[in-house]
């Protein structure tokens, strides 16, 4: 499952992989990161997210009856100047 809208400034995916995709998935994250702007995209639209400053994370781990979870959040406040350098792309 793939949502994009990119009116609304949100993404979300959704499916099944083995652990070397997430891992995968996960490095070009931290690429993403490291380079100061995450790009998510569906193939069809694209939202780019300026990465600066401190940002907030967040770990959680659960076992429960069989059944493992991992819960990654990492949020941060974008700054006015790089807010006013987004430019919406159009394919």
């Amino acid at each position: 499952y793939i949502r994009m809208s990119q009116s609304d400034g949100k993404f979300r995916h959704d499916s099944l992989q083995d652990r070397k995709t997430i891992k995968a998935l996960l490095t070009a994250l931290t690429k993403g990161i490291g380079v100061g702007e995450i790009t998510l995209s569906d193939g069809d639209a694209n939202l780019s997210l300026p990465v600066e400053g401190l940002l907030a994370l967040r770990i959680k781990g659960e076992r429960s009856n069989g059944n493992c979870r991992v819960d990654l959040q990492i949020s941060w406040t974008e700054s006015p100047a790089s807010e006013s350098k987004r430019t919406p792309q159009i394919k």
